[in-house]
């Protein structure tokens, strides 16, 4: 079954009850047993709801993937992954870390005696060198956020294994639809559903894949036991945003390289960063991995003036001023003191997140006139 046809009807069946083409939002925290242990599949909605239980069959299945699970956000994904080591563990993950995922695993995870390296992962030697018997998982983000740095996901598969640790990949940006880590070698997929699963800037909620039997029955265990899980409204909203997932990358694609060659030709831009540019950083791999570029594109300005970044995100009308990305509607941030504000500012600018440095999710809407609010914005 190809990608269109599995977003559409992957674990998605008629009502049993009524026929409805469209799963139920099952609004129930418990379920009436026949008798002490008898029932249809379903106990306690914490632990399994129908509605989100589709959402979890589908996600999976778009990713290649035999386990799905579905969380309260993305953060309670990443959650329930670090739940799964013991004090004295360590993760290698990469430099530039969406600001988010940096401050769980600093100031909640670290206190508990886990061990986090922050390293260039575009260097795989880099990786080797930090990997020890400790080593319990890989964390990588490709594109990273908010530099589109291109992490070799075979590659880190291959460090990931020879050490005996996990390799978790983080695709939000890229989405099923651009590329399907468990494919490469990953044992766990993360998303944040918020952004382009859900797509429509109306749900917070997260969601991890694997294929592997005794990850999956540890991410169940604490799923349930940790209770960090979305609710069926919620879950009724993804399943509707991904029908549609194909259509809406496809052109989140076509506008996001209009817009990074717009960009990369206007004379008060420094750098920008896209991965589809033969210029950009691992180039390459991302061809390799990926079978598009996506709509997430960064850039600086020239003379590197926070107020200068500060005053055109400020003057745009159709891109919406705004954290998160993913949606239908385009949004423009800045990472150094929205998403990335968490992450100390001489640690950000190693990385690249500088003062004069802008975020793009560009949106579905027509091309032209996203060039013409950034054009009068910067002009």
């Amino acid at each position: 079954m190809k990608f269109a046809t599995k977003a559409i009807h992957a674990g998605v069946q008629p009502d049993p009850a009524t026929g409805a083409i469209m799963t139920p939002i099952y609004q129930t925290s418990t379920y009436v047993q026949d008798g002490v242990g008898n029932h249809k599949g379903y106990e306690y909605s914490r632990t399994l709801n129908p509605t989100r239980h589709a959402l979890e069959q589908n996600i999976a299945a778009i990713e290649n993937g035999k386990f799905g699970a579905c969380f309260g956000s993305g953060l309670a994904a990443i959650d329930c992954v670090i739940k799964m080591l013991n004090p004295g563990d360590e993760v290698i993950s990469t430099n530039d870390l969406y600001g988010g995922s940096y401050r769980i695993f600093k100031t909640i995870f670290e206190k508990y005696g886990i061990k986090f390296h922050f390293v260039d992962m575009q260097n795989t030697l880099e990786v080797e060198a930090h990997v020890n018997e400790n080593t319990k998982i890989i964390w990588v983000e490709t594109p990273t956020n908010p530099m589109m740095n291109i992490v070799d996901i075979e590659a880190m598969s291959r460090i990931s294994k020879k050490a005996g640790a996990l390799l978790c990949v983080d695709n939000t940006f890229a989405t099923p639809y651009l590329q399907t880590p468990l494919d490469l070698g990953a044992d766990i997929v993360m998303h944040s559903v918020t952004k382009y699963l859900g797509g429509h800037s109306d749900v917070v909620m997260g969601a991890l894949v694997t294929s592997n039997k005794e990850v999956a029955k540890e991410m169940y265990r604490i799923q349930n036991s940790s209770g960090a899980v979305t609710g069926p409204m919620d879950s009724f909203l993804v399943l509707r945003g991904i029908k549609t997932l194909h259509l809406r990358m496809q052109r989140h694609c076509e506008n996001g390289e209009k817009i990074a060659h717009f960009l990369k030709n206007h004379a008060k831009i420094d750098k920008v960063y896209w991965p589809g540019f033969e210029s950009h950083p691992n180039h390459d791999v991302a061809k390799k991995q990926m079978r598009g570029f996506g709509g997430m594109i960064s850039f600086t300005l020239k003379g590197n003036k926070l107020e200068d970044a500060l005053d055109i995100v400020k003057k745009v009308h159709l891109f919406a001023l705004a954290e998160s990305l993913g949606g239908v509607e385009s949004l423009i941030g800045h990472p150094a003191t929205m998403t990335h504000a968490s992450i100390p500012k001489e640690i950000r600018e190693k990385s690249g997140v500088v003062d004069s440095l802008i975020r793009l999710s560009v949106g579905v809407e027509d091309a032209d006139d996203l060039i013409a609010d950034l054009q009068v914005a910067l002009n």
